[in-house]
């Protein structure tokens, strides 16, 4: 909906400017080219805002009236954090979601059937999450998706139905996909940058500064500060009051086809 009032807003805005100078030929070019500048700032802004739902309804935030949250981690399963994060949610008994890459769901499928097992779910961060990824067609973004449903389901028989953008960049391309993958896309509200904040003071200061009913954090089970600060953040959002709810309770959509 905000994109078709963004390309309305523009169509109309450039029409009026060419009325105004009576025509295309008396307007200056930098007054024609002023609406579409906007426009494509307006899709720029939404393509990598994952929270904007510019080009795809994204979940990025359960209920403000339910004093939950909820933990993700994305780009796992990997060998040298991934259990660590799985021990320590079982020892604090709390339920996440695991948005995993295909070709890594491959190599550690006894690390898939491990968070499964225990109760975790476990949703498509595609297959490659290459950096060309974005910029593919979109019948190549769903042949990707297809592909990691697949290894998700022969590592763990259930089949995700929540999707996690890489790198929370979408575009037309990916919401057709998406579309004709039928599956639901899931963001996040607190955004962790734990793969470029390496101190474990600082990233625990980011996570907790503001933290709301129905946030969802965003963490990636590849990093060690991250398996650092888990048992803190737990503690301190048990001690707020927060229960931690697995991410499809949360938002209430369905975890697998």
């Amino acid at each position: 909906m905000l994109r078709l009032l963004v390309i309305a807003g523009a169509v109309a805005a450039l029409g009026v400017i060419i009325a105004v100078y009576g025509g295309w030929e008396a307007t200056p070019l930098w007054m024609v080219l002023l609406p579409v500048i906007i426009a494509t700032g307006f899709a720029a802004w939404g393509a990598v805002n994952v929270r904007s739902n510019y080009f795809v309804r994204t979940h990025s935030k359960g209920k403000s009236t339910d004093k939950s949250v909820s933990l993700s981690f994305d780009d796992g399963p990997v060998t040298s954090f991934t259990p660590q994060i799985l021990d320590i949610l079982a020892q604090f008994d709390v339920k996440a979601a695991f948005f995993c890459i295909g070709h890594r769901v491959e190599q550690e499928p006894g690390i898939m059937k491990r968070i499964t097992a225990e109760g975790h779910l476990v949703g498509n961060h595609s297959f490659s999450h290459s950096p060309m990824f974005d910029l593919q067609h979109s019948s190549a973004m769903r042949t990707d998706l297809t592909k990691a449903n697949e290894a998700i389901k022969s590592a763990t028989g259930l089949q995700p139905k929540l999707f996690r953008p890489p790198y929370g960049v979408t575009n037309p391309m990916l919401a057709r996909a998406i579309r004709k993958s039928k599956l639901i896309a899931v963001g996040w509200s607190i955004r962790s940058f734990d793969t470029v904040i390496k101190d474990e003071d600082k990233l625990f200061e980011r996570v907790t500064k503001k933290i709301e009913a129905g946030d969802i954090f965003l963490f990636h089970d590849t990093c060690a500060a991250t398996v650092k600060i888990l048992p803190a953040l737990i503690k301190q959002l048990k001690r707020d009051g927060f229960a931690i709810r697995r991410l499809d309770e949360l938002l209430n959509i369905p975890a697998y086809a």
